[in-house]
């Protein structure tokens, strides 16, 4: 029987090389390469929206904003943050979140408090503290935010995006023996 006289859907499979093997590596090397960009987009596409990315470690803001949870910070003048809203400031070496009790104008300096904590926080935040309002917060970003930034799991991020990859070469390469085993 000539490649003419196939029935139409075995003549598509026979040009492709298809097979299960092949479709199988295609998908899944395509998922994890996927996997490795949507993982990545979370945390770079909104520091390119101007947005400052923090992880949160301690539960003060518990539980509207849980532990692992990573924040997009969006900067803001002083005098536009209202009572009630989440901030991040500047505290020795690290940024805290914790929402506004008050906001001082004239004194330029805010009050704050952690949810979970039973009182208001001992000093009061100056302006020039602020890194700006808590626009956004998703729970467990935080832990992929830590392996993203660390050396161990940028390699494994890599690792993984390379063995996608080469799933993708692989369905190429069984193809092409397939298709050469035909022409024999």
């Amino acid at each position: 029987m000539s490649k003419g006289a196939l029935p139409d859907g075995q003549r598509r499979k026979a040009k492709k090389g298809g097979g299960l093997a092949p479709a199988l590596c295609n998908i899944i090397g395509t998922a994890m390469l996927l996997a490795v960009i949507a993982a990545s987009l979370s945390i770079t596409a909104p520091r390119l929206m101007g947005y400052g990315i923090y992880n949160i470690v301690s539960g003060s803001m518990e539980p509207k904003v849980p532990v692992g949870s990573v924040i997009y910070v969006a900067k803001t003048a002083p005098e536009d943050i209202q009572k009630g809203d989440i901030i991040a400031f500047n505290s020795e070496e690290s940024v805290i979140a914790h929402r506004v009790v008050e906001n001082h104008v004239v004194e330029g300096t805010f009050t704050t408090k952690g949810d979970a904590n039973a009182e208001e926080d001992v000093r009061d935040i100056p302006y020039q503290d602020l890194v700006g309002r808590v626009e956004r917060h998703y729970p467990m970003l935080g832990a992929l935010m830590t392996v993203y930034s660390s050396k161990v799991g940028k390699v494994y991020v890599a690792a993984f995006a390379a063995c996608g990859a080469m799933f993708n070469i692989l369905a190429g390469r069984i193809r092409a023996r397939k298709k050469s085993r035909r022409q024999l």
